[in-house]
C-alpha cells in the first residue's frame, strides 16, 4: 500500500462527522494496515526518508516507558498513525493505569502485549487520582490530584502478532510488554481535553514516574505534577524532556520494521 492509499483509507473509515469515530472502526481500520502486505510497503516507502520527514522526526521520541514511538502518518486532528517499538529491557517502567482523549486502537506486528482493564470499584485496590491537562497549545503538562480511588481489574488478555484491539476514550487501562514487541498505533479524533491518570498505592511507594496517557505532538519539556503527591512530599520526579529521535535512529527502526515484513 502506497502512503496516499493508507491515507485515505484511514479518512473513510474513520469519517469526518460530527460523531467521533468508534473503537470498532478504528479497530478494523488498525487491523487492515496492519497486515503484512500492507504494512511492508508502506513502512518501506517512509524509511526511503523523503515523504513528511522533518515532521514525523519532529514528533517521534523515545517514550518515558522505554518504548520508540515513532510518528507514520501524521493527520490531526483527525488522525495519527504511530508505530510503537517496545524494546523488552529489564526493569522497564510499567504503566499507570489511564484512559485517553480520542478512541483507539492498536495492532501486534511482532512480539506480544498484555492488555488490562480497569473500573472504580468500592471493593477495587487503592490508587491515587489523577486529572492530566496541557497549558494550551504547546503548553506544559499538568497532573493535579484528585484524590483516592479503588479500581477493580475487569478483564487481563495477551495479544500476540496479528491481533489487534479498540478502546472508547474513557476505558481504563494499562499494557504491559516484557519482551521486544513492535505495535501499530492509532489516534483517532479528540473528545476530550484531558485524561485521567490512576497510581496504586504500591506504585506510588516505589515512586515510578507518571504515564503520561497521550502526545497531541508536542515535544517540549516534561509533565508538571501540582499539588500534594504522596504523603506530603513535593512529587515524584519530573520524566525527562520529549527529545525528538535522530532522524538516522527513525529511518533504521523503520527499516528494521520493513525487512522483516518482507518489504
Amino acid at each position: 500500500m502506497q502512503v496516499e492509499e493508507a491515507r485515505r483509507l484511514l479518512v473513510e473509515r474513520l469519517g469526518g462527522g460530527p460523531e467521533p469515530p468508534s473503537p470498532e472502526s478504528a479497530r478494523e481500520v488498525i487491523a487492515q494496515l496492519a497486515h503484512p502486505d500492507t504494512l511492508g510497503p508502506l513502512v518501506r516507502r517512509l524509511s526511503v526518508g523523503d515523504l513528511e520527514l522533518a515532521e514525523c522526526i519532529r514528533l517521534s521520541y523515545r517514550h518515558v516507558l522505554g518504548f520508540d514511538k515513532l510518528l507514520l502518518l501524521p493527520g490531526a486532528p483527525r488522525f495519527m498513525l504511530r508505530v510503537h517499538f517496545w524494546h523488552g529491557t529489564a526493569g522497564a517502567v510499567s504503566e499507570d493505569i489511564h484512559n485517553h482523549r480520542c478512541a483507539i486502537a492498536s495492532a501486534v506486528v511482532r512480539g506480544r502485549v498484555r492488555m488490562e482493564c480497569y473500573e472504580p470499584a468500592a471493593d477495587g485496590v487503592p490508587a491515587v487520582a489523577y486529572r492530566e491537562s496541557i497549558d494550551g497549545p504547546g503548553g506544559a503538562w499538568r497532573l493535579r490530584r484528585v484524590g483516592e480511588a479503588r479500581l477493580r481489574l475487569l478483564c487481563s488478555e495477551q495479544y500476540g502478532a496479528g491481533r489487534s484491539y479498540g478502546l472508547a476514550a474513557r476505558t481504563l487501562h494499562r499494557v504491559v510488554s516484557e519482551e521486544p514487541t513492535v505495535t501499530l498505533f492509532l489516534e483517532t479524533a479528540p473528545q476530550r481535553s484531558v485524561t485521567d491518570v490512576y497510581v496504586r498505592s504500591r506504585d506510588r511507594a516505589s515512586e515510578s514516574v507518571l504515564h503520561r496517557a497521550d502526545d497531541p505532538g508536542r515535544t517540549g519539556g516534561p509533565a508538571r505534577v501540582v499539588g500534594d503527591v504522596t504523603g506530603g512530599r513535593a512529587g515524584r520526579a519530573d520524566p525527562p524532556p520529549k527529545t525528538p529521535l535522530p532522524p538516522a535512529v527513525y529511518l533504521a527502526e523503520l527499516d528494521a520494521l520493513a525487512g522483516p515484513l518482507g518489504y
